[in-house]
């Protein structure tokens, strides 16, 4: 798994967070989604299929981040 999120190109998973990590873009989607979670409010399965949906391109860029400074290290 680790080998896979490492060769995905940066400019790619940066791309995804700019456009569906933020989209749309007044509010961002993921932003009221969380909102929602900190509030206790994500109830419908629609809500919780959204903030997943929405934060996938932004745990790609954690994940390759940590594994890229974690190679860089060693």
């Amino acid at each position: 798994m680790t080998e896979y999120i490492s060769k995905l190109p940066w400019q790619m998973v940066i791309l995804g967070c700019l456009t569906l990590g933020l989209a749309p873009f007044t509010p961002p989607h993921i932003v009221e989604k969380l909102r929602l979670l900190s509030k206790g409010e994500l109830k419908k399965a629609i809500d919780w299929f959204d903030l997943f949906f929405h934060s996938i391109p932004w745990i790609l860029l954690f994940l390759k981040s940590i594994i890229y400074f974690w190679d860089t290290k060693q």
